[in-house]
């Protein structure tokens, strides 16, 4: 079986700029309340990164997003109980 090197996804969605999605990942971006620095960022990633499944975390304090790559769809209140864990407040998903 030879790798696919299409930018399509199984879901035939398609990416552009050949980016580093892999197949059979999800994405989802939430909104967090309460972070105002590297230190909040970090705080959030790491907690939400101990979550079975998740393979990145990109939390950004000037916005209150934090982007999760993940492979499958995270059940809400593991998040929520992990961004609570870190000190700050899960408004929900984007």
């Amino acid at each position: 079986m030879t790798e696919n090197s299409s930018c399509c996804t199984p879901d035939a969605s398609c990416q552009s700029g050949g980016g580093a999605v892999q197949a059979g990942t999800v994405t989802t971006t939430y909104k967090v309340t309460g972070m105002t620095c590297g230190h909040c960022e970090g705080a959030v990633s790491s907690e939400i990164g101990e979550i079975a499944g998740v393979s990145a975390v990109q939390a950004v304090a000037a916005s209150g997003l934090v982007t999760v790559t993940s492979q499958a769809p995270l059940d809400e209140a593991a998040v929520r109980a992990a961004v609570d864990e870190a000190g700050y407040e899960l408004v929900g998903q984007v």
